[in-house]
């Protein structure tokens, strides 16, 4: 397998080649060079180094997406300390042990969020640093606060007159070593933090990079949680090490929001989850492709194809009219709309991943996919099999060996155990199937699998697929209730297409109807016996997967 160049080294290139260029953007904020880049790096570097704090160990950050938090991440990877994202919102029990489990000696957070730690509770805890100022909140010692705060006097006596590009130093050849611990939730009771090496970024941002590669007058948006793999990684890390100016949007987007976000950025890449796809073509796409006008046109091929690209354009346009590639991943994407997206050419890749590959496992550009494929495995950096006597057609444990693969489970022995098959393959958890081509289908996650009464194996994921491209709705869940696990669809409802019912048309009769199309799409024993509509709808992740524990 190929070995990837270390990030570290990309981005102290880039840091170096751009130094008095904008590196690093606050949307409606604060434009940070290259060179205050570097100075703020290496200010902290001259911290850690006052505060004894030795290579290996553990500092943790928590806070919105900004800036501060880019420069001090990469402070802590570039110094040859351990990263420990976590993210906002855990209640302070959940706060506190991630912390304490995790032996972070400091933590680099909000004033509301400081507020909440028990440092009673996390004894190796030393310090509590403010993210937004880098000044000392509380500390265990007096000492340790009069060297925080001493940071900038400090850092110009040693560098009088600021520091240059010879005094950037960040390279590493050490794959080897533990770089971030990601922790899957905020459980206080067995929690899994995901040991990542030098190795497993560096193949996420190498692959990046070769597939969608990055020019140094491109900009980007990090609007997805960094204390996520998927954000951080691909948001960040690559986007950051390829010469992209990164813009870092903090607040809630709303749609208005977002719509000015990327007219003013002007992204050269749009990393997304499905839902906001879903939302972008099924609330404004396919209702305009369905008027029967449009559909009149739409029959002729010529006028078709050139209706088709204007409609691409114009979505594109919207997108702040500079996106090369829009990658998707986080959730299976919706058929429907895939197929639409195809139709209209917007230049999207599927991926497939979890934060155990830090977070890539599968990936595949649209040109060049099945369609309801999440991809293929990455070419030269890993391999992926199914666990299953006929893989192309009986779903078996989708598992991974490769580059990219963690290091295994902090303090967590008997959950990393179960996590390798003996040969030391990766078990996803995730059931699917492999054509001969390599494209890997997902049927769904082993525990979400529900037995029938006749002992029929039925993945919820897949008939989801099929309610969530019915006329009106926007997401599902299915369950299996009783002894009989009957099935039932747990549905949210889209606002837009029912706007548009005719008025003697009600919600009832076109659930009726739906479930009549679905069951005559299914076999006997997945038929599902009723749609329940979720008032206020799902609650999601943070990458907008629906939390499916909460449904039954």
């Amino acid at each position: 397998m190929k070995e990837p160049l270390h990030f570290l080294n990309r981005i102290q290139k880039v840091i170096t080649d751009k130094w008095d260029q904008v590196g690093m953007s606050d949307f409606q904020g604060r434009d940070f060079t290259y060179r205050e880049i570097a100075t703020r790096m290496i200010k902290l570097h001259l911290m850690y180094e006052r505060l004894g704090i030795a290579d290996g160990q553990k500092i943790a950050l928590s806070g919105k997406n900004s800036a501060n938090w880019g420069m001090t991440f990469l402070s802590i990877l570039s110094d040859h300390k351990v990263a420990v994202p976590i993210l906002v919102g855990f209640k302070p029990d959940s706060l506190t042990g991630l912390v304490n489990h995790s032996e972070s000696v400091l933590f680099f957070t909000e004033e509301k969020t400081a507020a909440q730690v028990h440092t009673d509770n996390a004894p190796m805890l030393r310090a509590i640093i403010n993210i937004d100022t880098f000044k000392c909140i509380w500390a265990r010692e007096d000492s340790l606060r009069e060297v925080i705060d001493g940071t900038d006097e400090a850092f110009e006596s040693k560098y009088p007159t600021g520091i240059t590009r010879e005094d950037v130093n960040f390279h590493s050849d050490d794959l080897d070593s533990l770089m971030v611990i990601n922790y899957t939730s905020g459980t206080t009771g067995d929690p899994k933090g995901i040991m990542l090496n030098g190795r497993s970024i560096s193949t996420n941002v190498q692959f990046g990079i070769e597939f969608i590669p990055v020019k140094y007058t491109d900009s980007s948006i990090s609007m997805l949680p960094l204390a996520h793999m998927y954000g951080l990684t691909f948001e960040f890390i690559y986007t950051f090490a390829g010469g992209s100016h990164v813009y870092f949007v903090g607040k809630a987007l709303s749609p208005s929001l977002l719509m000015k976000v990327f007219a003013d950025v002007r992204p050269y890449i749009l990393i997304t989850v499905p839902l906001v796809m879903e939302k972008i073509i099924k609330g404004k796409v396919i209702p305009t492709l369905e008027k029967p006008a449009i559909r009149r046109i739409t029959r002729i091929p010529v006028l078709g194809k050139a209706f088709y690209r204007i409609v691409g354009k114009k979505v594109l346009k919207a997108l702040g009219g500079n996106v090369r590639m829009i990658p998707i991943g986080g959730a299976p994407l919706n058929r429907r709309v895939e197929e639409v997206m195809k139709l209209i050419g917007l230049p999207y890749a599927v991926g497939y991943g979890m934060t155990e590959c830090g977070p890539l496992a599968a990936w595949v550009n649209s040109g060049d996919h099945a369609f309801g494929s999440c991809g293929r495995a990455m070419a030269e950096y890993e391999e992926v099999r199914i666990d299953s006597f006929k893989p192309d057609t009986i779903p078996g444990e989708i598992q991974i060996r490769g580059k990219q693969v963690m290091m295994g489970y902090f303090h967590n022995p008997e959950a990393e155990k179960e996590a390798f098959t003996e040969d030391g393959w990766l078990r996803t958890g995730d059931l699917g199937v492999m054509d001969q081509d390599g494209n890997i289908f997902i049927k769904g996650r082993s525990k979400c699998m529900i037995l029938s009464a006749n002992g029929q194996n039925i993945y919820p994921e897949e008939i989801e697929h099929l309610v969530n491209n019915l006329p009106g709705i926007s997401e599902s869940v299915v369950v299996g209730r009783g002894k009989d696990n009957i099935l039932v669809a747990l549905i949210t409802l889209n606002g837009e297409y029912l706007k548009q019912l005719p008025e003697d048309t009600t919600v009832e009769q076109l659930l009726a109807d739906n479930l009549i199309t679905l069951n005559a799409q299914l076999p006997a024993y997945s038929k599902i016996s009723k749609f329940e509509i979720v008032e206020g709808g799902f609650e999601h992740t943070p990458k907008q997967s629906i939390k499916r524990n909460l449904y039954s």
